[in-house]
């Protein structure tokens, strides 16, 4: 039989665990992560892009619009190749075309070199900014997704929750951020882009674009294009999944779009 605690002492134990219930609210609540605010966003502009492009990137170099695709074994694609579009017309003009051979990924350009990505091959590209010739491959383990830069380093997403800092020369990994919102860590991070000191990732096979901070890996922002991409998928069957971001940050503009999309869409956030 359980003894019962004179009344003094019984007093002291109750004040002591509901101390220490009310202490761990406090540390749950100094660790959760607050829900991420719904960025309003209106488009200013739009301009034609080739509908058998299979976009994986878009990345802006020197005020000049790139886009980097793959080659997915599905019809009506016209393969892997990084091209400039014409910013008036959306006509791409071919900088580099690998057929077929690779599923090419995301690109960045960083320090005047193109740094480009494959899907499940495991090896990367570095080419030469002014005439796109190819200076070096490079490897990396598991699956090659989106990529940005932050000025001085390399990101890489994978397709899970984590994003992969590269050393733009030694083209090592040197650090991972997590990211994470309220619900927990969030996967199926794709296409990125850095703009303004946080990272921005298209959220596969989602409307969605979100606000990372890199400093936590927080989800702090999320930009929602269920209403375009509907319109899309309801008008051009032909369509896939919203998949690109590129910003200027010199003339500001911000361009986004998807596979296989008949309009890039200049949005203004």
């Amino acid at each position: 039989m359980m003894k019962k605690l004179p009344i003094p002492l019984l007093i002291i134990v109750l004040s002591l665990f509901s101390c220490a219930d009310g202490n761990q609210d406090e540390t749950d609540d100094a660790h959760r992560i607050p829900a991420a605010s719904l960025i309003p966003f209106s488009v200013v502009n739009t301009i034609p892009h080739d509908t058998a492009a299979f976009t994986e990137g878009l990345s802006f170099y020197k005020g000049r619009l790139f886009e980097s695709t793959g080659a997915p074994t599905t019809p009506a694609n016209n393969g892997t190749w990084i091209g400039e579009i014409d910013l008036q017309s959306g006509v791409v003009s071919k900088k580099i075309d690998m057929g077929n051979t690779y599923f090419g990924e995301g690109t960045t350009f960083l320090q005047d070199k193109v740094y480009q990505l494959t899907y499940q091959t495991g090896k990367g590209f570095v080419y030469d900014a002014a005439n796109f010739k190819k200076i070096r491959e490079f490897s990396y383990k598991g699956e090659g997704w989106g990529l940005t830069n932050d000025g001085s380093s390399l990101i890489m997403s994978a397709g899970t929750n984590n994003l992969y800092y590269i050393h733009p020369d030694s083209l090592n990994f040197f650090r991972m951020l997590a990211v994470q919102d309220q619900n927990g860590y969030v996967s199926d991070l794709n296409e990125l882009e850095y703009i303004g000191g946080y990272i921005y990732a298209n959220k596969w096979q989602t409307s969605q674009i979100l606000k990372i901070d890199p400093a936590t890996g927080y989800v702090v922002g999320v930009l929602d294009f269920s209403k375009l991409v509907n319109e899309i998928s309801s008008k051009y069957p032909y369509a896939e999944e919203m998949n690109g971001i590129a910003h200027d940050p010199e003339s500001k503009k911000t361009f986004i779009t998807g596979k296989k999309w008949p309009f890039l869409y200049e949005i203004r956030f």
